[in-house]
């Protein structure tokens, strides 16, 4: 983005005197330019942009955002703007977090504000989707509402990424039978919650940061309203979180019986759109994760 793209945005926020006064490039995720934008008014900003993005895809990470911090329980950056300015890149601009240490309350502290997110209700949303359809990571993702939780997971969540990739041609005749077999079967594995919970959707490591003090704060989402077991089961898929998240999470709002054997399937969403996105190398653990239930 041009600076006097980028002058023209902060002065219609703060005003015509409040002006760009440097900026630096920072790290901020594998697929988009990030920068650290400083203000006359001593403010800082985090901008990121990518030419090569869908052409809503910022935007509706914006809303995400906004519907998270809606919620007041976890820190979550402020939107300054998003959109489509000019003719070389889509943008989001946010408040600037400055990263600080994981103090030795963090996992506690993250792990009771998550719980809070999801007990959260929303007065104006009460299916299971979202206002509007989104992304997670460069895949669009359905929000289309349901009443019940486990049709939608079915045909907005597995069978969309299932079709993707039959239509790339990234899954074996005997992968995608067996994944026919799961989608079938989901009611003999799933639960239905007794309401929807609002999700950050994508909470895996690169997600969340510690702010001054410790303060988590949740960055980047693909956000629905779910099932929070599933937003619990992306936790686990490449790791998982530090013990004292889960210890306080359980305290805060307990889990019902048995998520442990449901969360593997949760996590073939994310592997299915990791095979969408970065290919075969994914596969192998899809099929581990089938072999438990057809």
């Amino acid at each position: 983005m041009a600076d006097a793209d980028l002058n023209g945005i902060i002065g219609s926020r703060y005003g015509s005197a409040v002006t760009l006064v440097r900026e630096r490039s920072v790290r901020g995720g594998d697929i988009n330019r990030c920068r650290l934008i400083e203000l006359s008014n001593g403010e800082r900003l985090f901008l990121k942009e990518n030419r090569d993005a869908p052409p809503l895809m910022f935007a509706a990470e914006a809303t995400g955002l906004q519907a998270l911090r809606a919620a007041n329980a976890c820190r979550v950056p402020d939107t300054i703007a998003a959109g489509y300015p000019c003719a070389d890149s889509h943008f989001l601009l946010l408040e600037y977090i400055e990263p600080g240490e994981r103090t030795p309350a963090f996992w506690e502290r993250f792990g009771t504000e998550l719980a809070q997110l999801h007990r959260w209700r929303s007065a104006d949303f009460v299916h299971f989707g979202f206002p509007e359809d989104n992304f997670i990571g460069l895949t669009p993702q359905q929000n289309n509402g349901s009443e019940r939780w486990i049709p939608f997971f079915r045909e907005r969540r597995l069978g969309y990424q299932v079709e993707l990739a039959k239509s790339r041609g990234l899954l074996s005749g005997e992968l995608l039978a067996a994944l026919g077999r799961l989608l079938n079967r989901l009611e003999s594995f799933l639960i239905e919650p007794e309401t929807p919970s609002l999700l950050h959707g994508d909470l895996w490591s690169g997600n969340f940061l510690a702010a001054a003090f410790g303060e988590p704060v949740l960055i980047d989402p693909a956000v629905s309203y779910g099932h929070r077991e599933a937003d619990l089961a992306m936790t686990q898929l490449f790791g998982g979180f530090d013990p004292r998240f889960y210890a306080a999470y359980g305290q805060a709002y307990p889990l019902d019986s048995g998520y442990a054997d449901r969360m593997p399937i949760y996590n073939i969403y994310h592997l299915l759109n990791h095979l969408n996105l970065f290919g075969s190398s994914y596969e192998e653990s899809i099929r581990q994760i089938l072999r438990r239930y057809v």
